[in-house]
């Protein structure tokens, strides 16, 4: 069942963490409820709360559902099959034997991800391995070595470019940040640990980073419900990570996978500001595709998009130097100062006197709108008509009062809000939701 909180499925919250929630191999579980264009509330349910595909987690329940024993138990075998077979002590264990041995005997095991210390040869033997170039240089940056996940719609893992890892350090450092807490952003913590920073810590659902990094600086943590799969152990290196020297120079930077929904995202990251708990919220940047701004602005008003474009190493279109609408569209949200932000000028950005922030070349300011408003990086242009600033190639269709792509199915309704049937919003900004 395909899950989207801005099509016809709301995810709720409760004011408290639900002690009802069942488990499945992500956690606790997330409580959806049904809604219809009339605005009648359908049964709520629990389903996974990081696979939108219920072929990657088919786990569903509705809610007050009375649930067999039997049921509980098989749900729980399967949990903990799908668990990792190594703890993380063991993995600090097994990478600590790893290190001390001769260049000649590290092996990695391609098809299973791990290190191989020369008793497991023979069981993989039949795998494809690396061997006789795993220098203490390439541990050092173990996203060169593990094979990225690929899966868009649960745990797709794009790993920055250097170009975009450099100026995100830069660009905090020059704030005045000491300590990063990295959410799902592995390329980062590597060059940190590469730059010698004070103190690290990655939070992030990679299991298999997890036998390269000790438990004082990695966590293996579901981003989608604030959960931490080694319990409160893990919870408290997190803890003490925020309030080490009083929380001072902290900031959050996450990157999240694309396909996953806004708004647990975002409530999980308020859970970990309010844990920090020093200003009224903690320093962050969350990097997501620009087409998502308005959603993440609904759940944080606070965060500004940039116009910086990030790329990455493994994505077939997000690369830096593409034009028109091969340009990559992942951009920083930040409640950090964009007028304090300075981006790189070699690379065309320029500053606007007016909206006080850096901007890309062909972002031209509209005095009609009073912003800078394109999104994409390409020009956009003013339409009187509509009275706001349109994507250039977009067309005003008379039929349907509105800016459009020239072969866009003209007269057809469009979804707009199932509380209250207008097509001016959508549920989320319905004006009579209750």
């Amino acid at each position: 069942m395909k899950l989207d909180d801005g099509l016809g499925i709301e995810i709720i919250f409760q004011d408290a963490k639900d002690t009802n929630a069942p488990s499945c191999p992500h956690g606790p579980t997330l409580l959806f409820e049904r809604v219809s264009k009339g605005g009648e509330r359908g049964r709520r349910f629990y389903a996974c709360s990081a696979c939108r595909d219920r072929k990657e987690c088919n786990f569903f329940q509705w809610e007050n559902e009375k649930v067999s024993e039997a049921r509980l138990q098989a749900r729980e075998k399967q949990n903990q099959f799908k668990r990792p077979p190594i703890s993380h002590q063991l993995y600090c264990s097994r990478f600590r034997q790893f290190v001390a041995l001769p260049l000649g005997q590290k092996r990695f095991c391609l098809d299973c991800q791990l290190l191989l210390l020369p008793e497991e040869w023979t069981v993989h033997s039949e795998h494809a391995a690396l061997s006789g170039d795993i220098t203490v240089a390439r541990l050092r940056r173990p996203s060169l070595l593990l094979s990225p996940l690929e899966n868009k719609k649960s745990n797709a893992q794009y790993l920055f470019a250097d170009r975009s890892c450099h100026f995100i350090l830069d660009m905090l450092s020059g704030f005045g940040f000491r300590k990063v807490l990295c959410v799902g952003t592995p390329r980062l913590h590597e060059l940190i640990k590469l730059r010698n920073f004070e103190q690290k810590i990655e939070k992030d659902k990679m299991k298999t980073y997890s036998q390269f990094y000790g438990q004082d600086e990695f966590c293996h943590y579901n981003m989608f419900n604030h959960h931490f799969f080694s319990g409160e152990e893990a919870e408290q290196i997190f803890n003490g990570f925020l309030h080490e020297e009083e929380g001072n120079k902290v900031v959050m930077v996450t990157d999240p996978p694309f396909g996953g929904l806004v708004k647990p995202l975002a409530h999980s990251f308020r859970q970990i500001s309010e844990t920090w708990r020093r200003l009224p919220e903690m320093p962050m940047v969350w990097i997501f595709p620009y087409f998502f701004e308005q959603r993440i602005r609904e759940c944080l008003p606070t965060f500004n998009m940039l116009d910086y474009q990030v790329d990455y190493d493994n994505h077939p279109l997000y690369k830096h130097g593409k034009t028109g609408r091969k340009q990559s569209p992942v951009r920083l949200f930040t409640n950090l100062s964009p007028r304090e932000i300075v981006l790189p000028e070699e690379e065309g950005y320029r500053f606007c006197v007016i909206c006080e922030r850096y901007i890309s070349a062909a972002n031209r300011h509209c005095s009609d709108c009073n912003v800078c408003p394109s999104k994409d990086g390409r020009e956009w242009k003013h339409c009187g008509q509509c009275q706001k600033c349109v994507k250039p190639s977009w067309i005003h269709c008379s039929s349907c009062g509105r800016c459009a792509l020239p072969d866009h199915p003209c007269g057809r309704s469009h979804n707009g809000c199932y509380n209250c049937g207008s097509m001016d919003h959508k549920l989320r900004a319905c004006p009579n939701k209750q």
